[in-house]
């Protein structure tokens, strides 16, 4: 047998004879032991040579056949192909994305870990015999497209939520279902035709948002954020011609001010004298801890300037991957094809579970049981943040979901968000919240704590921090 092809059989193995001859002989090929266009012994002559069945050879060349490393040429025999298929590339290492945001998926959530709800607070038996329902119900249902605008039925109660909640009068033609706030914040800009212009962006402001508008070619301006939330005059000032502007005016992500009524009037009078466009997110506004919401941004807009976009992942679940836009009569169309494009609503048979669980009451006891829980939780956080750093870091109780721990300037708050994963918590960083002038600091989400163990969790935060000086 040629020294290039030699071939050991090993019957002793589990492995198939035909694979070993198959497996050897591909290697002999990929490691240029044979050349392109050789020509391969016949099934008869490689058999008697192994002391195997024709048909076992023949197997193996047909598989070297179909991995395009040989090419048959009947009576000319087998011949090595004279060009081999590329070798796989390495394997890429699994990063995940956004990794100052998100440090795990799928997994059980971490002490102070944001985005999520709480776990041990959600009715998990009468959700769970909801979307059995809704799936008996889906699978009976006719075979043909959904609509792509999401179904019906949670279009209606989505905007007769809205009309209680956050005083926004809307038509169900309005409202599109998305694969949650990132599906609304792609669909707005595909479906306005935005790529290449310039966006106001809250500093500091959501860095999926930034980092979405950046990959859909728009450029986002920082405007910065105070007291009475964006900076309008400094927005004017900064990039007066943008086409867009992001706001979250109910509860500022990540500083949790609300937007002025002065404010609200001087963004909505440029998105009108411009022509510019307004995407509200409305973040956590359902879930305003103290008091009642303001009114939602777009139940003030007159000119049909304001798209507004929330999701159910903070009520429900993030794992739902639901969220909604409701946009402005004229555009209702647009988006709507754009929908049915490019972004078609999610699976129907968990659209008409959320549709139960608003129609029948469950969210709004829902919502009141969670807000009363994680009010309680940001209290016991906040005074055991104080307790534990001792006044060597400044505590905010926000007005989300959140806490936020502010740092001496020139602490590393990124390397301490990673240093904490090990040890059971997943603060935020803040600094990842800034495009420019970054300031340190730790976001702590209040959903998943439990309140005997806080003093503990936030003494090992502090002794973290103190082996990170700024």
């Amino acid at each position: 047998m040629r020294p290039d092809l030699a071939i050991r059989l090993d019957r002793a193995a589990r492995v198939p004879l035909a694979n070993q001859i198959h497996g050897a002989i591909a290697a002999a090929i990929r490691e240029g032991r044979l050349e392109p266009g050789a020509r391969l012994p016949s099934w008869r002559d490689l058999a008697a040579r192994l002391g195997v069945a024709r048909g076992t050879v023949r197997v193996a060349y047909e598989r070297l056949v179909d991995d395009q490393l040989a090419a048959a040429a009947g009576p000319a025999g087998t011949h090595v192909a004279p060009r081999l298929p590329a070798s796989p590339p390495p394997e890429a290492p699994d990063a995940p994305p956004l990794p100052d945001m998100h440090h795990a998926f799928s997994a059980v959530p971490l002490a102070f870990q944001m985005g999520v709800p709480a776990q041990d607070a959600f009715p998990f038996k009468l959700w769970s015999r909801l979307m059995a329902r809704s799936a008996r119900e889906e699978a009976a249902g006719p075979v043909a497209y959904p609509d792509p605008r999401g179904w019906p039925a949670l279009r209606r109660e989505i905007a007769a939520a809205l009309a209680i909640g956050r005083g926004l009068a809307c038509t169900p033609a309005q409202v599109i279902v998305t694969g949650g706030y990132s599906g609304a914040l792609g669909l707005v800009v595909q479906a306005l035709g935005l790529p290449g212009a310039r966006a106001w962006m809250e500093e500091p402001g959501y860095p999926l948002t930034r980092t979405a508008l950046h990959l859909a070619g728009v450029t986002p301006v920082p405007v910065p954020v105070d007291g009475e939330g964006l900076d309008v005059a400094r927005g004017v000032a900064l990039a007066p011609g943008a086409a867009l502007a992001v706001v979250t005016p109910g509860q500022q992500a990540p500083l949790g001010v609300t937007l002025s009524p002065a404010r609200r009037a001087a963004l909505l009078a440029w998105a009108e004298r411009s022509g510019a466009w307004i995407i509200e997110d409305d973040y956590l506004s359902e879930l305003q801890l103290r008091g009642r919401p303001a009114p939602a941004l777009a139940a003030l807009d007159r000119a049909g300037r304001v798209l507004h976009a929330g999701s159910f992942s903070k009520t429900i679940s993030p794992a739902l991957r639901l969220g909604f836009l409701v946009v402005p009569p004229g555009l209702a169309a647009r988006v709507g094809e754009a929908a049915a494009c490019l972004a078609p609503a999610p699976s129907a048979a968990v659209q008409r579970a959320v549709a139960a669980f608003l129609a029948e009451g469950h969210a709004l006891r829902h919502l009141r049981r969670a807000k009363r829980l994680y009010a309680a939780r940001r209290d016991a956080l906040a005074a055991a943040l104080r307790g534990a750093f001792a006044g060597a870091a400044e505590v905010e109780a926000t007005a989300g979901l959140s806490v936020l721990l502010r740092l001496p300037p020139g602490t590393p708050d990124r390397a301490v968000a990673r240093a904490a994963l090990p040890l059971g918590m997943a603060p935020v960083p803040l600094s990842a919240w800034y495009a420019d002038a970054p300031r340190p600091g730790l976001l702590l989400g209040v959903a998943n704590l439990s309140v005997e163990r806080l003093p503990e969790a936030c003494g090992r935060l502090a002794d973290l921090v103190r082996r990170f000086p700024a």
